[in-house]
């Protein structure tokens, strides 16, 4: 974390408002198993998207590039994998 200068501080404000953000629909889908409005192909490409910039973020050695698609990509496998597990339930 040697690279830290306000432009790294700054991304990692930014991370960490964008990703929190994205939290409370992976709980409100734990919680209710409610997938209907989830797209399987819009949540596949993303997840893919964000690997990518996971990658990236290791090759410019960016905390914030890391941080934010870290937490981004555990909460996007979740929400894919909620959508598997769930998608095929009917809900009254």
């Amino acid at each position: 974390m040697s690279n830290l200068n306000n432009t790294e501080i700054l991304g990692l404000v930014a991370a960490f408002l964008t990703t929190v953000s994205f939290l409370p629909q992976v709980y409100q889908t734990w919680k209710t198993k409610d997938v209907s409005g989830l797209s399987l192909p819009m949540f596949s490409i993303y997840f893919s998207g964000i690997v990518i910039w996971l990658v990236y973020g290791f090759l410019l050695n960016s905390p914030a590039l890391i941080f934010s698609n870290t937490v981004t990509a555990l909460s996007s496998f979740l929400l894919l994998f909620f959508k598997l597990k769930y998608g095929k339930r009917k809900y009254k």
